[in-house]
């Protein structure tokens, strides 16, 4: 039985040039399993959508997919997942993604495509401004190693540091002069850039419980910067 069988593959085999019988048997599988793994296209069925990266299109029908659930911030934005960002290439980005994505160009296509393309905008929306800010871009990377800072953690910060936090709080509320709040923002301005640098080395060592005491600190100041901006606004 195996005689017949070998024989019948050399005869096969003199019939292909060298070498594709085993290509063909080998992109056989390929479509197979492609078939069966790949996502399809919501619009036409065509391999390819849901899709992955930066193609937000079916390449067969060109209809817009879904946003892709599994896609982070960073890989969204084409940033390393690091506390270090380049905010000019970043805000770019944000351009260039809205420009493919913003509801106001697919005024004319369906309403999936429109629900799809509030959906992209959001979330797009919402990583450019995660990731812009030193405070939020900080809480996401330790989100995405699993750590979370929960409200109302004033019992895990030193004494110290809260009795400087309520000293500027004091100073603030009493406060009666632009010049004054000014100064204060000074201060606090100066205290963000340092607690930055010092997350941003945390960080780069892999130390999150670090990061994650020194981010705590950085959001009661990123508090009193809100309370100088409200005070600033003329009733």
């Amino acid at each position: 039985m195996w005689g017949g069988r070998t024989g019948a593959l050399l005869r096969l085999s003199r019939l292909w040039p060298t070498g594709l019988l085993w290509r063909g048997l080998r992109n056989c599988n390929v479509v197979s399993l492609a078939g069966s793994n790949s996502p399809r296209c919501w619009n036409c069925g065509g391999l390819g959508g849901p899709l992955r990266g930066d193609q937000f299109f079916c390449p067969q029908c060109r209809a817009l997919q879904p946003p892709d659930p599994a896609r982070d911030y960073f890989s969204l934005m084409d940033c390393n997942h690091s506390f270090r960002v380049d905010t000019s290439k970043l805000h770019h980005r944000y351009q260039e993604l809205q420009r493919l994505v913003h509801p106001d160009f697919f005024s004319q296509r369906s309403q999936t495509e429109k629900d799809f393309s509030e959906k992209h905008s959001t979330l797009v929306n919402d990583a450019y401004k995660t990731l812009l800010a030193p405070l939020s871009r900080g809480l996401y990377l330790l989100k995405l190693h699993g750590i979370e800072i929960p409200e109302g953690t004033d019992h895990e910060m030193d004494s110290q540091f809260l009795m400087e936090i309520m000293e500027i709080n004091e100073k603030l509320a009493e406060a009666q002069s632009e010049t004054a709040m000014n100064e204060i923002e000074s201060v606090v301005r100066a205290k963000q850039k340092e607690l930055t640098d010092n997350v941003s080395r945390a960080f780069e060592r892999d130390d999150f419980e670090k990061a994650k005491e020194l981010l705590t600190k950085m959001r009661y100041f990123s508090n009193i910067e809100e309370k100088i901006k409200l005070k600033k606004i003329p009733l």
